[in-house]
């Protein structure tokens, strides 16, 4: 670094020359939709209509490109200017609106010039009021193909957003729960749907500060396999560890990029219920150094007896809150049972009372009208000691950062006390793993062979994130 510092301060005039041929090789400015409304149809196209191509909401050589993670994204070769635009699915009928379906003013975006990226997410479509299920116009699919590296499939995810999001700067705990099919909309679940976005909805207006909520779909046909790290003999399982992996190095990284969070542990909860309970449990005592809130309806400890002595080997390493939730008539009160059993396992692992609750209703049953019932008091709970911010908190003790930004061939880390310490993982804002977790090299990392675009950075310390950055390569 301080020969190349030396070589600067000796040519700058022709560095300068060089940094303005560079601007104007790479005017290039890339928009990517994190999420879609949960209404758009199916096989829809999306165009970008603006200033730059006389308004034409139909233009084939400005249809966004649909990639295999199921995001939409398109590069506009275009010189600095003030652009002004809208979202369309081909004309001026299908144009984007409010989460209502009502009008919106134009978007605009003064672009500077260089290889820039822009993250934006469509609220609703004109004409089309709120959802053809029964989701709120504050859920809405950020990808109905996000690729899982570690399980080689894709899934779709469904966001939850408070309603002010939009109109505020806050940061938001997140909760990250399973069978995603199942909480917002009762057109797509397969057994009732747990009412999660309205009753968050309804809390927030009472005042709560709210959260984030990512909905994983489950597998189908996958979902017993990815929901067990362990192996039934009678249905299989197994893959709970890659599930949990892909959560944690893929998705989270991703979701925290993308949106305004709170990234720490003590903000990031874990729920599910039946297997989907069982992975939550599993994920949220394997991944302390991840997940500080776990929420386990009506779990499925009897899938494999390994649950309660992952417990008492892994014990308690960071201060956590656990809800537990059963029915008595579940499995003729087994379910409840198991629940009393783990609570005691998680005592004698060190667990305090307080960091505990294990809730059961006599009426309970095995069904999504019974957790959507409970899932209020639940949430309240878990998230009782914390709150939004209007600062990310990303980087509390190391004020990391990674430069330059946008970077060419190196990155730099700065801002540590000891960069050997460190490591990192980039991950392409599509979701697929770019560059596997690897030690900085003299406090520097080689991304010379990444194409051009958006990245998410996680920088470790040990095996617990430090920073959270998004990385633009051009």
């Amino acid at each position: 670094m301080k020969s190349t510092l030396n070589r600067m301060a000796m040519k700058p005039v022709f560095l300068l020359l060089l940094l303005v041929f560079s601007v104007a090789l790479h005017a290039q400015l890339t928009i990517v939709l994190g999420s879609i409304p949960a209404n758009t149809p199916p096989g829809s196209d999306i165009y970008i209509a603006g200033n730059f191509n006389n308004w034409n909401p139909g233009s084939a050589a400005h249809k966004l490109i649909l990639n295999q993670q199921g995001q939409y994204s398109i590069t506009l070769n275009i010189a600095p200017q003030s652009i002004q635009f809208k979202f369309t699915r081909g004309s001026w009928p299908t144009v984007e609106g409010n989460a209502s379906g009502g009008f919106i003013p134009n978007r605009s975006y003064n672009y500077t010039g260089g290889a820039q990226t822009l993250a934006l997410s469509i609220a609703g479509w004109e004409g089309l009021s709120g959802s053809t299920g029964t989701a709120a116009p504050n859920v809405s699919i950020m990808s109905t193909n996000f690729f899982m590296p570690q399980l080689n499939r894709s899934r779709r995810i469904w966001i939850y957003v408070p309603p002010d999001y939009n109109t505020s700067a806050k940061h938001y705990p997140v909760l990250y729960m399973q069978d995603g099919q199942n909480l917002f909309d009762q057109n797509t679940s397969f057994s009732g749907e747990w009412r999660v976005d309205e009753s968050l909805n309804t809390l927030f207006q009472n005042g709560d500060d709210g959260i984030i909520v990512v909905g994983i779909d489950n597998g189908g046909a996958s979902r017993i396999n990815e929901y067990s790290p362990w192996v039934n003999p009678q249905y299989g399982g197994g893959q709970g560890d890659e599930y949990i992996d892909f959560i944690v190095e893929t998705l989270k990284p991703h979701i925290d990029s993308v949106y305004r969070t709170r990234p720490q542990r003590q903000y990031t909860g874990i729920m599910g219920s039946s297997l989907g309970g069982l992975i939550s449990h599993y994920g949220g005592i394997d991944r302390q150094d991840v997940f500080g809130k776990v929420g386990i309806f009506s779990p499925s400890y009897w899938f494999s007896t390994q649950c309660y002595s992952q417990v008492s080997s892994t014990g308690r390493q960071a201060d956590m809150r656990i809800y537990l939730l059963a029915g008595q008539l579940e499995g003729s009160g087994s379910v409840v049972a198991d629940i009393n059993a783990m609570y005691d396992t998680l005592r004698q692992a060190g667990f305090s009372e307080s960091e505990l609750r294990k809730v059961t209703h006599s009426d309970g049953q095995h069904s999504e009208w019974y957790w959507a019932r409970e899932f209020p008091a639940a949430y309240q709970w878990l998230f009782a000691d914390v709150t939004t911010t209007s600062t990310s908190e990303q980087e509390p003790v190391h004020h990391i950062q990674l430069y330059p930004n946008p970077a060419d061939t190196v990155l730099y880390v700065s801002g540590a006390a000891d960069a050997d310490q460190l490591s990192i993982a980039v991950y392409h804002f599509t979701g697929r793993t770019a560059i596997r977790r690897r030690a900085f090299s003299n406090g520097a990392l080689d991304v010379s062979g990444l194409p051009p675009g958006m990245y998410a950075a996680v920088v470790y310390e040990k095996n617990t994130p430090v920073a959270v950055q998004k990385v633009v390569v051009k």
